[in-house]
């Protein structure tokens, strides 16, 4: 993440590039099995089987991208929830 404040946009970019990697390895798995005879069902199987587990090696970079991307955007939620709670406090002494 560049900036120091998430934008819907850089997470929702993040998310949609995740996803759309571990679709094409899927498709890419599921290819290369139907290229080398399996059929139907038993390919995706394998697919799907395999591209767990290589999901995990290879995507480590979009995925931790992702992950800060919804850490960032909790912390400034919650940076701005505790904000609203202490100027609605009623016993809060800086209300001039």
């Amino acid at each position: 993440m560049t900036g120091s404040r998430p934008t819907f946009g850089s997470w929702m970019g993040s998310m949609w590039l995740y996803t759309l990697l571990r679709f094409a390895l899927f498709g890419v798995l599921w290819g290369v099995f139907v290229l080398l005879g399996f059929h139907g069902l038993t390919a995706a199987l394998f697919g799907v089987v395999l591209s767990v587990p290589l999901s995990f090696v290879l995507l480590a970079g979009p995925r931790r991208r992702f992950a800060a991307n919804v850490e960032a955007r909790m912390t400034q939620h919650h940076d701005r929830r505790v904000e609203l709670d202490h100027d609605l406090d009623p016993h809060n002494d800086d209300t001039p």
